[in-house]
């Protein structure tokens, strides 16, 4: 495969849409059995813990690549932590880990999945509310891993019944850990810390510099481990990144918070508090718009920092806790760069891209990079002379959907403007237009790269477990088909997230609460959501494409290229299309793809082969690969394809 401008191509030069999913939830987690993740002994002795059988154990993975595939998966978004690869302490690598991985690979490259590495994390590190980072990044700034939920500097999952024995753990609260002090002072460091706080070392070394190279080497060495792995077509540079405290205007407020609900602390009170001062901090319904209620973070005054270590913004000058009470001295010290107001995206994380494309290409050269801005927030501008075997991998979730767990087809929000969505017209325009914006603001500013939607998805524990009670998925099958029939109007590649090899529907995916995975047990879940036919590679341009699950008609639209030999190949799912799918080529002159409704009153033209005047059409499905085959021999312009079941 190889990138031509909007394009990802095969070696015949068909433009290819991928299509995957994620793998999987749970590699976020050391391996162990289902639930283990989310308990406190978790996060106890971070130097023994192995990712080995991360997604699952290799006498698995056969299985599991043979369902993807019976399902029309053949890309894979495969999830790895900088904790798995480097747990044990700095330039210590987990070399048993990365054999499993490599012979993991090795099997997906022999059964014909394609695979890109995604260098995952959420608000830093599994002990600061997430996972990704290794322990030992906090413990060089000298942060006491035992106190960081009770300082209030994160909040965890796994300690939440230590601090809050009489409260259920919220739904959906982990995201509010990048405001928090520990996981917004290790991005800031991470991204800005020469910027901001340029006095900082560790061993020696600047804050930043010492913590991008420990990344970046750790996935370098990986790669060179994996070289020789034919599966992998590249890597992402990292997992939904976030600035922390840069781009903070007043580090008095809680400025954007990402999630607009719950405890919402401002930067200066969270500093305060990791420095062992108790801090009264309000409590918002949903919308952020209204308090409450209150609460006290450190309510025993700890300190975060173990001895001799303190607060590295109290040393950069940007707040004193000298008198009675702790004073903000600089509260806009975040707020520019070089003269003018910050914009993170390209101040920052730009800048580390450009850095990490450049060290990982020395394993391989032609090695594709999938590029993540901040999420529902900004990209960094690409342009021309950037390097150019990238892809803009934006994620994309039906927020309301997402966080309350609920869906109902009638009503749904907007996260952005909190104004509701009323019916399914609504609803499904909605999230098309959300990604068709992505896909312009990526050709405007972003030097017309491809797109692929990283991730999206729903939860399956949605509306009270319901479905797990009573087996019925169907409102989650209309939410899936909504979100996909929005991927398939914008053409777009996309991986869903995800598929979880463990999950369960006591544990869902083991983390976080969340149980996000189409698959649990031994079968797909909504398969009708998410199972769909779709153009894998054509022989030309895309145009249009659109499945009525209703109806059962599946329309695609292209224009041919008679310089391309191979044929045009559909991914057509026997379980909706049965042994011999009716089929119906034909050229067109029109532009204009008329609804897949039409399909139903024309006259069907059997599998084989037509000639029409000096046009010849030729179709064959194989059942047992699930693909449709249709070669227009030189002929150059628009091709319909319609298919029902035969």
């Amino acid at each position: 495969m190889h990138i031509q401008k909007r394009n990802i191509v095969d070696e015949q030069d068909r433009t290819l849409i991928l299509r995957g999913v994620n793998l999987g939830g749970s590699s976020k987690n050391p391996f162990g059995p289902p639930g283990a993740a989310l308990k406190a002994e978790s996060l106890k002795n971070p130097v023994e813990v192995s990712f080995v059988n991360r997604p699952f154990p290799l006498e698995e993975a056969e299985a599991h690549f043979d369902r993807l595939l019976l399902w029309g998966f053949t890309f894979i978004r495969l999830v790895i932590t900088w904790e798995a690869l480097e747990h044990a302490g700095p330039g210590i690598y987990d070399e048993a880990y990365l054999a499993y991985l490599r012979k993991l690979l090795l099997i997906a490259e022999k059964k014909g999945i394609t695979v890109y590495m995604d260098p995952h994390q959420d608000a830093w590190s599994r002990w600061t509310g997430g996972d990704g980072a290794p322990a030992w990044t906090l413990e060089m700034l000298g942060m006491d891993l035992d106190k960081l939920d009770a300082t209030g500097a994160a909040l965890t999952q796994q300690r939440w019944g230590e601090l809050h024995r009489e409260k259920k753990y919220p739904s959906m609260i982990w995201p509010s850990n990048y405001d928090r002090y520990a996981a917004a002072t290790m991005f800031t460091l991470f991204f800005a810390g020469n910027t901001f706080a340029p006095d900082l070392l560790i061993e020696g070394t600047r804050a930043q510099e010492w913590l991008q190279e420990h990344y970046i080497a750790a996935f370098r060495h990986c790669y060179r481990r994996l070289k020789s792995c034919g599966a992998i077509l590249g890597w992402g540079t990292m997992n939904e990144p976030h600035q922390g405290f840069t781009g903070h205007q007043d580090l008095g407020k809680a400025e954007n918070p990402m999630i607009p609900m719950g405890p919402m602390p401002s930067p200066f009170q969270t500093m305060a508090a990791a420095s062992g001062r108790p801090v009264k901090i309000p409590v918002y319904a949903l919308g952020g718009k209204w308090i409450i209620g209150h609460e006290t973070l450190n309510p025993r005054g700890l300190s975060l920092f173990k001895e001799g270590f303190s607060c590295p913004w109290k040393q950069v000058g940007i707040w004193t806790d000298e008198g009675k009470e702790p004073q903000l001295l600089r509260k806009d010290h975040f707020a520019r760069y070089q003269g003018k107001p910050v914009r993170f995206t390209d101040d920052f994380l730009k800048p580390f891209m450009l850095r990490f494309i450049e060290r990982m290409q020395e394993p391989n050269p032609a090695a594709v990079f999938f590029l993540e801005g901040v999420p529902m927030r900004e990209h960094p501008n690409w342009k021309a002379g950037d390097p150019p075997m990238v892809v803009n991998a934006f994620h994309r979730y039906d927020g309301a959907t997402l966080f309350t767990k609920s869906f109902r087809p009638w009503l749904g929000l907007r996260v952005d403007t909190m104004r509701p969505l009323l019916g399914r017209k609504q609803l499904s325009g909605y999230f098309r237009d959300a990604l068709a914006e992505e896909t312009v603001w990526t050709r405007e500013h972003m030097d017309d790269i491809p797109c692929l939607l990283g991730e999206f998805g729903l939860p399956f524990d949605m509306n009270h477990k319901k479905a797990f009670k009573n087996g019925d998925y169907s409102l989650h099958e209309e939410a899936l088909s909504i979100y996909y029939d929005a991927v398939d109007a914008n053409l777009l590649h996309s991986t869903i997230w995800n598929y979880t090899a463990d999950n369960t529907n006591e544990a869902g995916d083991s983390w976080n609460g969340e149980d996000l995975s189409i698959f649990s047990g031994k079968d797909g879940r909504a398969r009708a959501g998410w199972l769909r036919p779709y153009a894998m590679a054509t022989a030309g341009t895309p145009l249009s494409m659109q499945w009525d699950r209703k109806t059962g008609i599946f329309t695609y639209c292209y224009r041919a290229d008679p310089e391309i030999k191979a044929p045009t190949e559909v991914f057509l799912p026997a379980e909706w299309f049965g042994a011999e799918p009716a089929v119906e080529v034909r050229a067109i002159q029109s532009k204009t793809v008329k609804p897949a409704e039409e399909a139903a009153k024309k006259p069907i033209i059997k599998l084989g082969r037509k000639k029409t005047g000096a046009l010849e059409i030729k179709t064959q499905y194989q059942r047992n690969i699930q693909r449709l085959f249709i070669t227009a021999t030189d002929y150059e312009g628009e091709v319909k394809v319609i298919v029902k079941n035969g």
